[in-house]
């Protein structure tokens, strides 16, 4: 990898994230005044007004705008309106819960999909390959909050196997991850299906074959690493958008993570937390796809940037 491929990417990171803050910070002024939000029921005109030059919502938005970007650049987050604390605070404390969340759900897709991926490619037009090709489409069909829902209903409610809602321990983070990691499974058994039926059929694994090596020995190590690739793209795309918040799913077993902290921030127009949240996100994506580059390199030595 070239220093002039690192100086690009980190120029088109600044960009991506420039870019997002640009965007979320006019669109999210055309929600709504959050000073008539906060204001009390009884508060008048003048009392609203107060309260919008108090929060400096009063001033030019390309000066609101400046000034929050300069706060960036001096690792200012801002000040949430609604929690009256510091956006970075805010964050950091919800950040471990969804980095649980998302570990265990990544795990656990990965521990379903590899083999069941594997084995509905090598078995194609099998029981095994119709049933995988089944369950992944059910899988991405059913919405999460639908699966989320009749987790609880069934071992939560019926059999009082698991806790409903809460972060309070082991338990407590079987259904969220259960839930997040059966979307996952069923794309990513999809995936590595269909990449590992182009590569089989590549002619250097029949040459492999024909060779004498051992047939789990062609799939493991020649077949499944090739088909790595579009698996590892998806698969950063999807902790990343994990780790900035699952929020249907936080939202629905009340787990509090970023994605339960946005949906507060935006139905209270806290413009602050949800910028702060935009750029955090923008972050952590930008540094997911990275690391997906550079994973490339070690997957397929082939792979030459320039």
């Amino acid at each position: 990898m070239t220093l002039r491929f690192l100086t690009l990417r980190l120029l088109h990171a600044v960009f991506v994230m420039l870019a997002a803050t640009l965007v979320v910070f006019f669109l999210i002024r055309l929600t709504g005044d959050p000073a008539a939000l906060l204001a009390p029921p009884s508060s008048t005109q003048e009392d609203i007004d107060l309260l919008r030059h108090q929060l400096g919502l009063d001033r030019p938005l390309f000066t609101q705008y400046v000034e929050y970007v300069d706060g960036l650049l001096h690792f200012d987050l801002g000040e949430s309106i609604r929690f009256r604390r510091p956006a970075s605070e805010l964050i950091l404390e919800r950040l471990p819960a969804t980095a649980e969340l998302t570990i265990a759900s990544v795990v656990l897709a990965l521990l379903l999909s590899v083999p069941l991926g594997i084995l509905s490619a090598t078995r194609e037009g099998s029981m095994i390959d119709a049933l995988a090709r089944t369950f992944a489409l059910l899988g991405q069909s059913v919405p999460v909050y639908w699966s989320g829902i009749v987790g609880i209903l069934i071992f939560s409610v019926i059999l009082r196997w698991l806790p409903v809602s809460g972060r309070t321990g082991f338990a407590s983070i079987i259904l969220p991850s259960a839930t997040i990691a059966l979307y996952m499974t069923a794309g990513l058994t999809r995936l590595i299906r269909s990449s590992m039926l182009e590569v089989l059929g590549q002619q250097y694994i029949k040459t492999a074959i024909a060779k004498g090596i051992t047939r789990r020995a062609v799939i493991v190590g020649h077949a499944f690493r090739n088909a790595l690739l579009p698996v590892s793209t998806v698969m950063g795309l999807q902790v990343g958008t994990l780790l900035s918040g699952a929020v249907i799913t936080e939202t629905v077993f009340a787990w509090p993570g970023i994605g339960q902290l946005s949906t507060q921030a935006v139905f209270a127009r806290d413009f602050p937390l949800v910028q702060a949240i935009v750029f955090v996100t923008s972050f952590v994506l930008v540094i997911i796809n990275l690391m997906v580059d550079v994973a490339y390199l070690y997957i397929d030595p082939r792979i030459r940037y320039v």
